[in-house]
């Protein structure tokens, strides 16, 4: 079972290369923007969290492009979580065009941290409990 969310994206000019392809250092700014829409969705906002002392920085980026995506496209990023997070949260996503063809399958996993001593920290108990209203882990 998994939790899964989409989010849509256009492509910006500013965010392709000379071939009119967007540039790899873009994605991890797609993957962000859909975790972050994934979270709200769940009704967790991210900035409360850092708020309230969490932080969640990236500690590993996975990519593997199977197409381009270009100048314009709008791009549907469908973001899932497939296990209950730890001290850490993985997420999967794949990346399609309009046209529904898989451009670019990701994952990211990220690490609870305390914002004030800096080391890794148990889930939120508030983040768990959304996250098993909504799955059956």
């Amino acid at each position: 079972m998994s939790i899964t969310s989409e989010t849509k994206l256009k492509v910006r000019y500013s965010e392709t290369d000379q071939m009119g392809v967007v540039h790899h250092g873009n994605y991890a700014q797609y993957l962000e923007l859909a975790r972050i829409d994934w979270l709200s969705r769940l009704g967790i906002s991210y900035k409360s969290m850092e708020e309230n002392g969490v932080m969640l920085p990236v500690y590993s980026l996975h990519l593997k492009f199977k197409k381009s995506a270009f100048f314009d496209d709008e791009l549907t990023v469908k973001t899932s979580l497939t296990k209950i997070p730890t001290a850490s949260i993985t997420f999967d996503y794949q990346i399609f065009n309009d046209a529904q063809e898989l451009l670019t399958i990701a994952s990211t996993t990220l690490v609870f941290v305390d914002s004030t001593t800096r080391k890794p920290i148990a889930c939120p108990s508030y983040v768990l409990d959304k996250i098993k209203k909504l799955s059956t882990f």
